[in-house]
C-alpha cells in the first residue's frame, strides 16, 4: 500500500487537544459579558430608587382627618385630639366671645311669643295620632291662651275668652223624661249631655304623655314669657300643677245631679253644687267616665312634671 492511500484514510475528526483552546476563549468571552452586565446594573441602580421597597411593598404614608367615628383607642394611638364644635357670639369686639349654654341655645331656637302659633302647630300635630282631632284647637294666640286659661282655671275660675278650645258645638241639655219637681222646674241630670266633651278626651287620650311634658319644657321661655306678661313673678309649672291637682281632687257627687232653670240659664238645683268654683261646675258636666279618663292621664304627665323639674 503506498502513501497515498495512508492519506486518504485520515479521519477528519478535530483531537481533543486541538478543541481545548478555543474552548477556553468562548468561556473567556462568556464571563466577560458577565461581568459587563454587572458592572452596568451596578452603575445604575446608583441612579434609582432603592428596588428593595418596591419588593418589600412598603405601605403609602396617607394622610386621614380625624372623624366623630374613630374609636376612642385610635385616637390615642394617633395622637389626635377631637374638640366638639363650640358656638359663640361675638360682642363688641372680636376678642370677646360667650359660650352658648345649652338652654340658650334652645332659646335661640325659639320664635318670638308673637310668631310663635305655627310653631306651636307643627309641635302639636306631633303630639297625637288624631290629627283630624286638632282642629278643636284655637290656633290664634296660643300659648297666651293657655297660659291664662291655666292661671284662671288653677284658681276655679273659667277665662271662656282665653279657652285654648273652641266651644262644644253642643248645649247641656236635661232629661224631661224625668221631672224631679214640675212645680219648681227641676229635671234630672242627662247623662248623654256629657258626651259632648268625648271628643276633647279622646284627644288627650292621644297624646303621649313624655312628648307632651318635653315639648313644655321645650316652649317654657315663651310660657314663662307669657306669663310675666300677667304680672307674676313665680314659676309657672307650679301654676299649672295646681290647675292639675284641682282636677284630681274633684269628686262626682253620689247623689242625683238635678238642674233647674230660672232663666235662659241651667243651674245645679243643690245648693252644695250650685256654690261650687266655675271649674268644678265644668268637670261636673264632664260627666264620670271622662273625668276618671282624665284624671288618669293627669296623674302621669303630673309624675312627669315633677321628675323632668327634678333634673
Amino acid at each position: 500500500m503506498d502513501n497515498s492511500e495512508k492519506t486518504s484514510t485520515e479521519p477528519l475528526v478535530k483531537s481533543p487537544a486541538n478543541s481545548k483552546p478555543k474552548l477556553i476563549i468562548i468561556i473567556t468571552l462568556i464571563a466577560l459579558v458577565i461581568v459587563v452586565l454587572i458592572g452596568w446594573k451596578l452603575f445604575t441602580l446608583n441612579h434609582e430608587d432603592n428596588p428593595l421597597e418596591n419588593r418589600l411593598e412598603l405601605p403609602q404614608k396617607v394622610s386621614i382627618e380625624p372623624s366623630y367615628e374613630v374609636a376612642a383607642s385610635n385616637i390615642e394611638e394617633t395622637n389626635t385630639i377631637l374638640i366638639e364644635p363650640e358656638i359663640t357670639i361675638s360682642e363688641s369686639s372680636k376678642d370677646k366671645h360667650t359660650i352658648i349654654s345649652e338652654p340658650q341655645l334652645s332659646e335661640l331656637l325659639l320664635p318670638s311669643l308673637d310668631e310663635s302659633d305655627e310653631w306651636i302647630q307643627q309641635k302639636i300635630s306631633e303630639l297625637t295620632w288624631r290629627n283630624e282631632l286638632i282642629t278643636l284647637i284655637i290656633t290664634e294666640d296660643m300659648i297666651r291662651r293657655f297660659v291664662v286659661f291655666t292661671d284662671n282655671f288653677s284658681q276655679g275660675l273659667l277665662a271662656y275668652d282665653h279657652s285654648p278650645f273652641v266651644k262644644p258645638t253642643k248645649r247641656l241639655t236635661v232629661d224631661e223624661t224625668q221631672t224631679v219637681d214640675s212645680r219648681k222646674s227641676v229635671w234630672a241630670w242627662d247623662i248623654k249631655s256629657s258626651k259632648r266633651f268625648d271628643v276633647y278626651v279622646d284627644l288627650l287620650r292621644s297624646v303621649n304623655s313624655s312628648t307632651l311634658v318635653n315639648s313644655y319644657f321645650e316652649s317654657k321661655p315663651l310660657i314663662d314669657e307669657a306669663y310675666r306678661e300677667l304680672g307674676y313673678e313665680g314659676d309657672f309649672t307650679e301654676v299649672l300643677q295646681d290647675a292639675i291637682n284641682r282636677v284630681l281632687d274633684m269628686e262626682l257627687p253620689h247623689y242625683p245631679m238635678n238642674l233647674t232653670r230660672t232663666s235662659v240659664m241651667y243651674k245645679f238645683n243643690n245648693p252644695e253644687l250650685e256654690t261650687l268654683t266655675d271649674s268644678d261646675k265644668l268637670l261636673l258636666r264632664i260627666g264620670k267616665e271622662n273625668l276618671l279618663i282624665i284624671k288618669s292621664m293627669l296623674i302621669e304627665i303630673d309624675e312627669k312634671l315633677i321628675a323632668k323639674s327634678s333634673q
